[in-house]
C-alpha cells in the first residue's frame, strides 16, 4: 500500500536538504510517536551516508517494535532532492520511503512524502500508522523551521 503526503515548507530547497539528511532532524520529527535508537552504541551518524543501519524503534518512546534496517540512497538533480530509506524489518518487509524536495516559484520548498509498505496480513495497521505517522512529522517539520531550527 503506498501514502503520499506533502506540503510547503517556508525554507529553501538547500536549507531543507542540509537538514533532511541528520540524525538529528529523524530524531527530532518522529518524536514521540516514534523513538528511535542504534543497536550498537554510536551507530547514528551526524550526516546519513548511503548504506545501512541497524536501529531499534519504540512507539511512544515505551512501547517495543523489534528492530528495523535503515537503508538510505540519496539522490540529486537539477529539478529536486531525494533521499531514500528503502528499510525493512521481520514484521515489515517493506518500508520504502522516499524524501522528495522541490524548490517552489516563491523559492520555498515542496515536501513530499511517499512511503510503500508491505507487512503481510499487519500491512492495513501498518499503513494506518504511517498515515498518522507522517502527518506527524510534517506538523514537527513546520514547528522546528518557525523556531529556526532550534532542536531543543
Amino acid at each position: 500500500m503506498q501514502i503520499k503526503i506533502s506540503t510547503t515548507l517556508p525554507c529553501s530547497t538547500e536549507r531543507v536538504w542540509q537538514e533532511v539528511q541528520t540524525t538529528k532532524l529523524l530524531l527530532y520529527i518522529a518524536y514521540p510517536l516514534v523513538v528511535f535508537e542504534s543497536v550498537k552504541p554510536n551507530i547514528f551518524p551526524e550526516v546519513w551516508s548511503d548504506k545501512s543501519y541497524l536501529v531499534r524503534m519504540r512507539v511512544f518512546g515505551f512501547i517495543p517494535f523489534g528492530e528495523q534496517w535503515i537503508v538510505i540512497k540519496r539522490n540529486i538533480t537539477e529539478e529536486k532532492f531525494e533521499l531514500l530509506d528503502d528499510g525493512h524489518s521481520n514484521i515489515i518487509k517493506q518500508w520504502k520511503h522516499l524524501i522528495t524536495l522541490k524548490q517552489t516559484p516563491e523559492g520555498f520548498t515542496r515536501y513530499t512524502d511517499t512511503i510503500d509498505i508491505n507487512a503481510g496480513l499487519l500491512t492495513f495497521g501498518a499503513w494506518l500508522f504511517a498515515n498518522i505517522f507522517y502527518r506527524h512529522r510534517q506538523s514537527r517539520w513546520h514547528k522546528l523551521i518557525s523556531k529556526n531550527f532550534n532542536y531543543e
